[in-house]
């Protein structure tokens, strides 16, 4: 069996159906829980207003393992946002926590031995709709929490890709050859 990690990020961006704002981009960091990510999720258990840490749940009494702590990149104002969050998002990285340990994703022996933090990216203009895609938001943010701790496992992209298309790959919000955004 492979040694626990010690320090592993991963992140991965899975785009909504349709222009709806149901994007998500998770980025995760996953280690020992008796090493420095193991004290950076009991550090972030402290609140900022605005900006609620939660665990990752499937129901209620229903924690899942490894230990997930999901902490927002946009502040949480209105009770539209801290639904679908504390709802819908919550559900979908819980789920697709369970599965990567179900699929060998995460070794089963490590269910107690790492913990994750996921930052978790929710369009405001999503919580704003009067009927957002709960369904496609769902399915965006377990799919791409997923994908991101399989990265974090496999080291990926490893640096040989990074190098191989420096000058091929750019910024989607940036391109720095014509100074534009590709959106």
């Amino acid at each position: 069996m492979r040694d626990v990690p010690t320090f592993r990020t991963g992140e991965a961006t899975v785009f909504a159906s349709h222009d709806q704002g149901t994007d998500a981009m998770p980025e995760v960091v996953l280690g020992a829980v008796n090493g420095p990510v193991g004290t950076a999720f009991a550090t972030l258990m402290g609140q900022t207003e605005g900006h609620t840490r939660l665990f990752a749940i499937r129901a209620c009494n229903q924690q899942v393992k490894p230990a997930t702590l999901m902490v927002p990149k946009v502040t949480m104002e209105h009770s539209a946002y801290i639904n679908l969050f504390f709802g819908v998002v919550q559900s979908a990285i819980a789920d697709a926590v369970l599965d990567c340990v179900i699929e060998g994703v995460i070794p089963r022996a490590w269910a107690s031995e790492i913990c994750i933090i996921v930052n978790v990216w929710l369009d405001p203009e999503c919580a704003a709709q009067e009927s957002p895609d709960k369904k496609d938001l769902y399915r965006t943010n377990y799919e791409a929490t997923k994908l991101a701790i399989r990265r974090a496992l496999n080291d990926e992209p490893s640096i040989e890709e990074l190098i191989a298309n420096r000058h091929q790959v750019h910024h989607e919000m940036y391109d720095p050859v014509t100074g534009e955004s590709k959106w």
